[in-house]
Order: C-alpha cells, then structure tokens, then sequence
C-alpha cells in the first residue's frame, strides 16, 4: 500500500538552526532517503520551497484565480514529502519515524486512495 509522508515544519525552524546543524540534517535526510530506496520503500520524495514562492489557484465559476502564498496563516507550513510503499499503517509509521525532520518538525502519515 501506498502512503504519503506529509512533513510539516514550524515557520523559522529550519532557518534558526546554525549552518552546521543544517548540514547534518541535509546529510541526515539523504542517507535516510537512500536507506528507504535500498529497502524499496521509497517511491519518491522532494523538499518543497518556501511557502513565500507559493500561489494558490482557485477555480470559481470557471473563473481563475491566482493569489501569492502562502494560503493561511498557520504555525506549522508544509516542507516536503515522502511517497512510501509499506505492508500496512504500523510499517508506515516506522518509516515516517526515521525521517530527520519529524526531530523539528512532524510527519502526517496519509493513505493513498486507491481508484482501483
């Protein structure tokens, strides 16, 4: 089953840490993403921009429309993702455990809905 790792991160967080603490957490975050390749638990995973370089578009009788981001004011902003395959919930959340940023941040495990 497939499960996406939604990981959110208190706004400044990342940014207050020191150059060195950064670099661990890159090196950190990439040895875990290839740990999670080898296993083949991994499906995909980005980093995502600050909310500041976001839109938003809305689609209201069919019109368009496109609003800078970030959407809300919200304490916690979303970072990234992970797309995993895991046999069940309980494996999800093991995986979600090891990824370095749920230490700063967390990490909203959510299934995939399958069409099928």
């Amino acid at each position: 089953m497939k499960y996406l790792c939604l990981v959110w991160c208190e706004e400044g967080k990342f940014e207050a840490l020191s150059n060195e603490e950064r670099e661990q957490l890159d090196r950190d975050s990439m040895g875990y993403d290839q740990e999670l390749a080898r296993s083949g638990h991994m499906i995909a995973t980005e980093a995502l921009q600050s909310p500041a370089n976001s839109v938003v578009v809305r689609v209201r009788h069919s019109e368009i429309s496109v609003t800078d981001g970030p959407f809300a004011e919200a304490k916690e902003q979303l970072a990234g993702f992970t797309l995993i395959e895991a046999r069940d919930l309980n494996e999800a959340i093991r995986v979600a455990a090891g990824i370095p940023l749920a230490k700063l941040g967390s990490i909203e495990v959510r299934p995939v809905h399958n069409f099928g």
